[in-house]
């Protein structure tokens, strides 16, 4: 084939970021909501099988340290691809173009080296997580780490205070090193057509450009999930389009 154009001959670049207000956040927020409700079934698909996929990991992995670390490795390489849809879905409606679930898979295609070799990244990180969370409990609190299925949904009498710290503590490093490095990416990969590495870097640059908005998208994000997770998943059908179309927002407001 003679069309086909990959990110490892894409050339390096480097966009300008953007300073925003520290409120800003709050009008991706609303501007993803107005997708959601314009684009409807196309939308809440995506945030269908995102919840279903949850569930089905949370299930598979809930019993030992090593499947949780399996079934997040496959939800973080799986996430980005499925956040890809929802940007794209963003991208058609700002440029007028049919928004239907067909048309949002067209995004798979379009840059399928790029989002592979970031979802391989995101992977990557959350191996080392586990690998790091196992070591720590093991060396430094002489204890094993606690099941998903007891941090989540019950049983937090039988852990002690080192397992909450090491657990949720490494948890965390996990979860800010991961936003840093995706707040920007996705869609810019499907914008731009650039490299993984490109966009990452754009990520880490654009975060540390405007840390006090930041945070407070963050916060939002963290927010936003727990709403989905309080409803054991379901409210996910509506908060992970939610977030996803208003990613796309959120990198047209940030890079150049």
């Amino acid at each position: 084939m003679t069309t086909s154009i990959t990110t490892a001959s894409a050339p390096s670049l480097k966009p300008e970021i953007r300073h925003v207000d520290v409120g800003r956040p709050w009008l991706w927020l609303a501007q993803g909501w107005r997708d959601l409700k314009a684009i409807g079934s196309p939308a809440f698909a995506h945030g269908a099988l995102i919840a279903l996929l949850g569930g089905i990991l949370l299930m598979l992995g809930s019993s030992h340290l090593y499947l949780v670390a399996a079934a997040v490795t496959g939800y973080l390489l799986v996430g980005p691809v499925m956040t890809s849809g929802l940007c794209e879905l963003a991208r058609r409606r700002a440029a007028r173009e049919p928004t239907g679930f067909d048309d949002s898979l067209r995004s798979l295609t379009r840059d399928a080296d790029g989002l592979l070799h970031f979802g391989l990244l995101l992977a990557i990180i959350a191996l080392v997580w586990f690998v790091a969370s196992a070591v720590l409990l093991q060396t430094v609190f002489s204890n094993s780490a606690p099941s998903l299925a007891v941090a989540l949904w019950g049983g937090a009498s039988h852990l002690s205070p080192a397992q909450w710290t090491a657990y949720f503590g490494c948890g965390f490093v996990l979860a800010l090193l991961v936003f840093v490095l995706s707040v920007v990416s996705v869609p810019m990969l499907l914008d731009r057509h650039v490299r993984a590495s490109d966009a990452v870097r754009t990520s880490v640059r654009t975060v540390v450009a405007n840390l006090p908005a930041m945070f407070v998208w963050a916060a939002l994000i963290v927010a936003v999930n727990a709403l989905g997770f309080a409803t054991l998943l379901l409210g996910m059908v509506v908060v992970a389009p939610w977030l996803g179309l208003a990613t796309w927002h959120a990198y047209r407001d940030l890079v150049t």
